[in-house]
């Protein structure tokens, strides 16, 4: 463990373990009869203890010591020197039983379960644990431990913090120490206690881990801990509101005839509110709507998130704008204001940073169109984007987070880190760390330089591809977040991938196809896209584009996808109308549902039984990630070709499950 070699076995201890297994398995018979008969008599409690000083990972055995001494205390009148001298000897027992394995879960559990009885001497634990810890320096549980011990004692956590000093001056190597730092300055750092501001102290730790990443490169430790500073330095415990669609200035149009904006769904558009990190509390009263169109007072937001949390990083509200009441104005000015009341808390327990406010103008004009019923192609009928186009500027805002944090300090921090860094960028180590140095800079600089910096890492992550095979398809996802990160960080080089697409109402079109993509990022700067061209990557999910609200046409085709479990994500996309997945694995790869207590999700889902059993009960039990995808989609068109799964069966359960299909696989179907 840990790169220690194992020692091979000598022909003696061999026979002595063999020995000691004969010994065990007659102790646990004898234990067993006890434990089952509830006897709690001195011998057998005896018996108990020499099975533990022999295994002293046998649960069961501290179980039932947990109900011995619950019996004897419950034998006694209230005389705390009878209650110490019980507690006292289960001490002894664990102290005993760490003596043999260290490492034993059920011994510090249960060492934890005395004292919290609150009869032991927790000044006395803490000198068994320095004990314990010269003995081995990094053992977690040792740590785990500690902590739990601090906790019920008046120690400050400066004094703990000043005790990993010591730990790491002694070993650099010591994990152990470095993650309880970690966990120490955290909660010193959030409440802002005097000496802990992070403008003060995060540089000086960069300093005290660059003493043990520069004496021994090759021990992971420090760099770990390293990677956790750069953490904190970029990320702030305040939630921001990262962007929102539409974009502040933004002028947006609706049609007030035919409902054929691909963003307008039974007089209604969504507005996107996207942070940097999950947040709970959005609502009509924490985000206020001043507008002049009518039925808005009380908004009802929705988290985009699985598994109906009510924490995410994206909300969603529908804005009206059709009313039963004539009205000859065409123009509205939308005040949005977000966190204006308290209650919008991330996971972590903070309050959002704020309030915000953006403004847009909806038009709404009464041209009538018909809908598109022909074909999307994704060959033709595209207009190039002019880079210098206003409608691009006012869709787009591609810096709305990096007013909001103070970020001279942290700018700082990482450029003394690059500077320092550069020095190691032979080893992979050191182009990894150099490497996130330098996306940490770029998301926190101006336009002016990103450009250069995402250059620089993009090759940094296809020099570690080529020197690390082991760890490849890591640094392939983190050199596509960086290709992306570098698309979307100003609208020139965004502008290079949009068109108009003239077929459907002139939406708006990104083009990413080709790049080798293998994981998506930034679509907090995508919000505005309606149609997505992914085909020719090596994607292996589509996990976040549920944030990408506006989108109703997804080009995924001749990717790596393999299953529709993959695209889970696309159910929260209620517009989407076209969806291409041909030429990927979806079917190569079947799910082994044997493995599980039922066959599929579907066989523990009360409300599918009557209307799954009465459609196609045994094909919808076979493609059941497809159904659970398909059906809560809206499309119209669908195409699967050059996927293991496609074929006349699963082209007959598709049109069961998305009733209002017109094109599959390139052909109109007969209605």
């Amino acid at each position: 463990m840990h790169g220690r070699p194992r020692k091979a076995v000598k022909p003696e201890e061999e026979a002595a373990s063999a020995a000691k297994a004969a010994k065990l398995r007659s102790l646990q018979s004898q234990f067993m009869a006890n434990h089952h008969n509830k006897i709690y008599s001195k011998e057998a409690v005896d018996l108990s203890t020499k099975l533990l000083e022999i295994n002293p990972e046998a649960y069961t055995a501290w179980n039932y010591r947990k109900l011995a001494v619950e019996d004897s205390l419950s034998r006694i009148e209230s005389d705390p020197d009878l209650v110490k001298t019980i507690l006292d000897e289960e001490l002894r027992v664990v102290e005993s039983a760490l003596r043999q394995n260290f490492k034993s879960y059920g011994a510090w559990h249960h060492r934890k379960w005395v004292l919290s009885k609150g009869h032991s001497s927790v000044g006395n634990e803490l000198k068994l644990l320095d004990k314990f810890q010269r003995l081995d320096t990094r053992n977690f549980h040792a740590w785990n431990y500690r902590r739990f011990v601090v906790e019920l004692t008046n120690r400050s956590e400066q004094d703990e913090l000043q005790y990993t000093d010591d730990m790491i001056g002694s070993d650099f190597s010591n994990y152990s120490a470095w993650h309880n730092r970690s966990v120490l300055l955290s909660s010193l750092l959030a409440r802002k206690v005097d000496g802990f501001l992070p403008n003060e102290k995060i540089p000086d730790e960069y300093k005290l881990v660059h003493d043990a990443i520069f004496t021994d490169e090759d021990d992971q430790s420090g760099w770990f801990y390293h990677l956790w500073l750069l953490d904190q330095t970029v990320n702030v415990e305040t939630p921001l509101l990262t962007s929102t669609w539409p974009s502040h200035g933004s002028c947006i149009n609706l049609s007030a005839g035919c409902l054929n904006d691909s963003f307008s769904e039974s007089g209604s558009f969504p507005l996107i509110l996207y942070f940097g990190q999950p947040v709970g509390g959005v609502s009509s009263s924490t985000v206020t709507i001043d507008t002049e169109l009518k039925g808005n007072e009380d908004l009802v937001w929705e988290p985009v998130s699985k598994k109906n949390s009510q924490v995410s990083c994206v909300w969603v509200a529908r804005l009206k704008y059709m009313s039963s009441e004539p009205s000859c104005r065409e123009e509205y000015k939308v005040k949005v204001r977000v966190g204006n009341s308290p209650g919008i808390v991330s996971s972590r327990g903070c309050n959002i940073s704020g309030p915000y406010e953006f403004i847009f103008t909806a038009h709404v004009h009464d041209t009538l169109e018909e809908s598109q019923e022909g074909i999307v192609s994704w060959t033709d009928g595209f207009d190039i984007w002019d880079a210098e186009s206003k409608d691009l500027n006012s869709l787009v805002n591609l810096d709305q987070s990096n007013a909001q944090m103070d970020s001279k300090w942290r700018q700082e921090a990482i450029a003394g880190e690059i500077d320092l860094f550069r020095e190691l960028s032979d080893s992979k180590i050191g182009k990894l760390t150099l490497a996130r140095l330098l996306v940490a800079k770029a998301l926190i600089s101006d336009d002016a330089v990103k450009g250069v910096h995402y250059s620089e890492i993009l090759e940094l992550y296809k020099d570690l591809m080529a020197l690390d095979s082991s760890h490849y398809q890591y640094y392939k996802d983190e050199h596509s977040v960086a290709l992306l990160h570098k698309v979307t960080s100003s609208t020139e080089d965004l502008s290079g991938h949009l068109f108009r697409y003239r077929n459907v109402n002139n939406s708006v079109c990104l083009r990413l196809n080709n790049l080798s993509l293998s994981r998506i990022a930034s679509v907090e700067k995508l919000l505005f896209v309606q149609m997505l061209d992914l085909s020719h990557n090596e994607l292996h999910s589509t996990e976040g584009l549920e944030a990408m609200q506006l989108l109703s046409c997804l080009n995924l085709s001749h990717n790596r996808i393999r299953s529709f479990s993959a695209l889970d994500s696309l159910r929260h996309l209620k517009q989407l109308r076209v969806l291409n997945v041909s030429h990927n694995h979806i079917g190569a790869h079947s799910v082994d549902t044997t493995r599980y207590l039922c066959s599929s999700p579907l066989s523990n889902s009360e409300w599918t039984q009557g209307e799954v059993r009465s459609q196609m009960p045994s094909v919808v039990t076979k493609y059941w990630d497809a159904y659970l995808v398909l059906r809560d989609l809206n499309l119209k068109q669908l195409d699967i070709t050059g996927n293991v799964i496609a074929g006349a069966e699963f082209s007959s359960f598709v049109l069961q499950v998305v009733p209002k299909l017109v094109w599959l696989d390139g052909k109109k179907l007969e209605i």
